[in-house]
């Protein structure tokens, strides 16, 4: 009897002893993309870090020393880079998760990527870093070689304003983009452009090695009317008027003599500056050469505001000018040094519309026709959103046509 206690006493210590499966925690499972010690990485493939049977806890991916941003699910198990990786460059990446019982595991990868064939950047922007220019002022950025992935590299320019507006990018060329917003700026503020470039592959083989950033301001609000019937040029600064003039515009005796009607963006002024008639040399019936004081280009087709004491009798009565906006030479002084690049100069009254490419006259072109001009067809704010993310505005229609090319005065 006594045998059968003891047998069953070590039968029972013995199962006591036996493993229950499924009992110790496994630990996670961190996955890199790319692997360690891959080469010839596609920058727009970006880094993905995954962990299985546990979450990212630390995520660490660097180039040249400096941390790459990037975003973690909402679930803890995926962390992907913000941006596309600088082409021609070494990454490296280490990444920790945690899983059950709060056990481990860290993995690493270094990687390298590729050289691209060709590379492009940005050429040209106006307006340049420090400049303070109007409220009707568009943002003009010309790169170094034609852009196939519009998308791409649109969605790789970035506007933040202080007083945020909603605009578009509009492609003019393949290697030329411009934002117009749907309305004008609002005046007195800080403007930043930026273009995280590097990575972006704009056509096969292409990429963006650089990134850029231009910051403006936005000065006082001058808008100016003229309206060649009347005879009068009103200049509204920050909502008040300050000066209403007699002008005379273009003698509409031939059509190169008309001042084209429609809304005009100020750019460079000149003191003085020679203007040629376009198209004729000495000698031709209706040739001049003038050296005019205080001009201030309005658009590309050689019209100014400028002085003209030749034209004073005139001014207020008659359109004389061969297209510019002639002013007595008070007025034209004064207003040249109100102006700066990107106010608005608004003139009706002829039947000669200012071209959407005549110099800045984007105002020209319906905001819905500006916006299809975008690679998403879509607007969006100026807070520093993806250009696409918001839905399209319709806006009333406005004319448009080719532009000509010479000053007249």
């Amino acid at each position: 009897m006594a045998a059968g206690l003891a047998l069953a006493a070590v039968v029972a210590a013995g199962c006591s002893e036996v493993p229950i499966i499924g009992d110790e925690a496994k630990p996670p499972v961190v996955t890199i993309t790319p692997a360690d010690g891959t080469g010839e990485v596609k920058p727009e493939d970006g880094v993905t870090v995954k962990a299985a049977d546990g979450t990212l806890t630390d995520v660490k991916v660097t180039l040249k020393g400096k941390e790459v941003k990037g975003a973690l699910s909402s679930d803890g198990t995926t962390w992907t880079s913000e941006r596309a990786l600088v082409p021609n460059s070494s990454y490296t990446v280490e990444a920790t998760a945690t899983g059950e019982k709060s056990k481990t595991t860290t993995a690493t990868s270094s990687f390298t990527t590729l050289k691209p064939a060709k590379t492009f950047g940005l050429q040209a922007n106006i307006p340049l870093s420090g400049w303070t220019v109007g409220v009707g002022m568009p943002i003009v950025i010309t790169f170094t070689d034609d852009v196939k992935d519009k998308k791409a590299v649109e969605s790789s320019l970035r506007i933040k304003s202080e007083e945020p507006i909603k605009g578009a990018w509009y492609w003019y060329t393949d290697r030329q983009i411009i934002f117009r917003g749907k309305e004008y700026w609002k005046a007195h503020q800080k403007v930043k452009v930026t273009g995280s470039l590097a990575g972006v592959k704009s056509a096969k083989d292409t990429y963006g090695t650089k990134d850029f950033a231009i910051n403006f301001k936005i000065g006082s609000a001058i808008l100016s009317s003229v309206n060649t019937d009347t005879h009068r040029m009103v200049v509204e600064i920050d909502g008040k008027k300050v000066r209403d003039v007699g002008i005379s515009a273009g003698n509409e005796t031939q059509y190169k003599y008309t001042t084209t009607s429609g809304v005009h963006v100020t750019q460079e002024k000149e003191n003085p500056v020679k203007m040629v008639s376009p198209g004729l040399k000495p000698g031709d019936a209706d040739y001049y050469e003038e050296t005019v004081n205080y001009a201030v280009r309005i658009s590309n087709s050689g019209e100014y505001v400028h002085s003209a004491p030749w034209s004073v009798g005139s001014q207020g009565n008659a359109n004389v000018s061969h297209g510019c906006i002639n002013a007595a030479p008070e007025f034209a002084q004064w207003y040249y040094n109100q102006s700066k690049w990107g106010d608005i100069v608004t003139v009706t009254g002829t039947n000669r519309e200012l071209e959407y490419d005549n110099g800045y006259g984007y105002w020209q072109k319906s905001w819905k026709d500006w916006v299809l001009g975008s690679a998403f067809d879509a607007p969006f704010t100026t807070d520093g959103t993806a250009p696409g993310a918001d839905a399209a505005t319709p806006a009333a229609d406005a004319p448009s046509a080719d532009p000509a090319a010479a000053p007249t005065s």
